[in-house]
């Protein structure tokens, strides 16, 4: 986490997020052995022809070093090396009839390929109606293809074999947390009346968004402007325990009020910040920050989402994907405090489908063997809703114990940085990233340099406050060095990815 006032100009490091063993690369400097050195032919000694700028010539059993080029007379005649004919052979070539004879042949050349296209085209139609005009009034599983009808999808009733149509039905939308359902009806996010709702189907509700039920808060009804339909609670009482079948869609909702659901207690802090300061000094600052530690080394961060689950880059997992190596240390400050401690052993390890390329889809999940015991140390952060736009220049926070500076050692102790959210565009500028900033990225810190997350930070939490509550926008994912000027961190962008982590969590 570097956040002194220096501004770099140099981007001769790359952020590579964590190295093994604490050690960080060193930067990549030019050698003067770049290009191999190939062996010198002294020229003629007496005399001597040398071509100014030139390289040295090439000797050949026609010619030694010895001979003066006065006397030096070529045996045979100069070789054409661009057209060579074969001697003895006679050509009998007529440029003028060699033109019209090409002129001749294209109108042919090109009826070929003009029919080639025509039949590439039909045979693209065919198959396009075979394997796709069959479930236009559907959507396909994931896993087998299978096409099932919009009419299937979120009724309560598995379709796909991997339960694909039933895996989104319902979700947070807004700051307020509104709980909609997708109506497969209309196949559009309704809003849940409050009327005739309860715990109970609040608990079914967050279950199905991969929450356990021993962290469920409540719900609050709260007045909405729907413009459209709703999904009511039935009147009657259904056969199947489904939450899916206690829901029907109404175009009335008799108190205009909808429901809000709070799954978990999240985006809490208790500790109190210094202003200005950089070394946190409060263990309740920053609850959900955790360190990820394989043998007693600090490689990367992570974020508190459940009691049982952690967010953090897929690049500090690519090659250490065995879980049983992970140990995850949680509300702790100093790496000393987390040396004399035991930690948190980890089941599993989800990573997302990383391109170390391109650094997309940099996010991956850990699910501990035992949860977490929230407290005011350790609490966890926000998933952002649906409907949730940061805009820059956006206020926000990282965290880690990085680098204090580019190419530098791990912080002993916990740092955090302000900094701001900066648009894609001008991230993606040809003097900032050039077009190297996806959808599944954000942007934040200061274009001038100075401040930023550093080696060691990765998988780390970018937060912003909204409504009173701390919410995940980030996970520190790379950067070109650290607090360079127009070399901004950039993080995964959590929004995009919460189907994916919602499913992750519901599945296992």
């Amino acid at each position: 986490m570097q956040t002194t006032d220096t501004t770099y100009d140099n981007v001769s490091h790359v952020n590579h997020g964590f190295q093994h063993e604490e050690q960080r690369p060193s930067p990549y400097a030019p050698s003067s052995g770049i290009n191999p050195i190939l062996p010198q032919y002294p020229g003629p000694q007496n005399p001597q022809y040398v071509l100014q700028n030139s390289p040295q010539p090439y000797f050949s059993e026609r010619y030694s070093p010895g001979q003066s080029l006065d006397q030096y007379t070529p045996q045979t005649a100069p070789v054409n090396t661009h057209h060579t004919v074969t001697p003895g052979l006679y050509l009998d070539v007529n440029p003028v009839h060699k033109a019209a004879s090409r002129r001749k042949k294209w109108p042919f050349i090109l009826c070929i390929v003009i029919t080639l296209l025509v039949v590439a085209g039909v045979i693209a139609a065919v198959l396009w109606f075979y394997g796709e005009f069959d479930c236009f009034q559907g959507r396909r599983c994931k896993t087998d293809n299978k096409c099932v009808s919009f009419s299937q999808w979120c009724d309560g009733e598995q379709n796909c074999p991997s339960g694909d149509d039933e895996a989104h039905c319902y979700r947070l939308y807004g700051s307020n947390s509104l709980l909609q359902m997708y109506s497969r009806v209309n196949q559009k996010w309704e809003n849940v009346c409050s009327d005739g709702w309860s715990d109970n189907l609040g608990m079914q509700a967050c279950e199905e968004m991969g929450y356990e039920r021993n962290t469920y808060v409540g719900y609050e009804k709260i007045n909405s402007r729907a413009s459209s339909d709703y999904m009511l609670v039935k009147t009657d009482s259904p056969s199947s325990f489904n939450l899916t079948s206690f829901l029907s869609r109404s175009s009335d909702c008799p108190s205009n009020k909808a429901v809000a659901l709070k799954c978990i207690d999240c985006g809490r802090n208790n500790g109190r910040r210094i202003v200005g300061g950089t070394t946190v000094t409060s263990k309740g600052v920053w609850p959900w920050q955790v360190s990820l530690q394989i043998s007693g080394n600090h490689l990367c961060g992570g974020s508190v989402i459940t009691p049982y689950w952690i967010i953090t880059a897929a690049h500090c997992v690519q090659e250490f994907s065995n879980a049983r190596d992970w140990t995850v240390y949680a509300g702790y400050l100093t790496r000393a405090e987390m040396g004399l401690a035991t930690g948190n052993s980890v089941n599993r390890i989800v990573m997302h489908n990383f391109d170390p390329r391109t650094n997309e889809n940099d996010i991956a999940l850990m699910k501990l063997n035992r949860p977490l015991t929230i407290t005011s140390d350790v609490m966890p952060v926000c998933l952002p809703n649906k409907g949730m736009y940061f805009a820059a220049p956006r206020e926000c926070y990282v965290t880690g114990w990085g680098a204090l500076f580019s190419g530098g050692p791990a912080s002993q102790t916990l740092q955090e940085a302000k900094i701001q959210l900066i648009d894609r565009t001008t991230c993606n500028s040809r003097a900032v990233y050039n077009g190297r900033i996806t959808d599944t990225m954000i942007c934040a810190g200061k274009l001038e340099g100075g401040v930023d997350s550093c080696q060691g930070d990765s998988g780390g939490p970018l937060v912003i406050k909204e409504n009173s509550l701390w919410w995940l926008v980030g996970d520190t994912s790379w950067g070109d060095g650290c607090a360079f000027r127009n070399k901004p961190g950039v993080y995964g962008n959590v929004t995009y990815f919460l189907d994916w982590i919602h499913e992750q969590m519901r599945r296992y």
